[in-house]
């Protein structure tokens, strides 16, 4: 996956999310929440990237990390 891909990947999310925010129902509750979990994802992978390519690495060596994992980051 290039970081193209995944900024692709982020548009199509918020594009969903803002149609979804716009009339909310109680059943995008969920649908919402695992949303802004996979964005997180996808702003974490791209931040891996980032720093493996900083440092001379394979940015192909980043992975997706789990929500646990991403969701307990201090912001």
């Amino acid at each position: 996956m290039v970081d193209e891909d995944i900024y692709q990947r982020i548009n199509t999310l918020v594009d969903e999310e803002k149609v979804l925010r716009e009339h909310e129902t109680p059943e995008d509750v969920t649908r919402l929440a695992l949303i802004e979990e996979t964005l997180d994802q996808c702003w974490d992978l791209l931040r891996q990237r980032r720093a493996l390519r900083e440092f001379g690495r394979d940015p192909e060596k980043a992975e997706v990390r789990d929500v646990d994992t991403v969701e307990r980051y201090e912001q």
